[in-house]
């Protein structure tokens, strides 16, 4: 069964971009920056639906879950970084 990881993957990527093009800009307060992740993840969980034929949800309402758990992931992700190197 192939899951389209790559797609799921790359809405992480380009989440945690969005997430740290926020960070940049002082306007976005950081505890809105995980809300900004999950609902441009949604936002191209919907757009991926339309475009990929290889992305694992068949309806926009999985879709829309599958971007915005992407779309948090990118803030976890960053999270793991900072605990990582939090006790180096």
């Amino acid at each position: 069964m192939d899951f389209g990881l790559t797609s799921v993957v790359g809405i992480t990527v380009i989440c945690y971009l969005i997430g740290m093009l926020c960070k940049s800009m002082p306007i976005v307060p950081d505890k809105a920056i995980p809300a900004v992740c999950g609902v441009s993840g949604m936002l191209l969980g919907i757009a991926a639906l339309q475009l990929m034929p290889d992305y694992p949800a068949k309806d926009v309402i999985n879709a829309m879950a599958i971007g915005i758990v992407s779309g948090l992931a990118a803030t976890g992700v960053n999270q793991l970084g900072k605990q990582m190197t939090a006790g180096v």
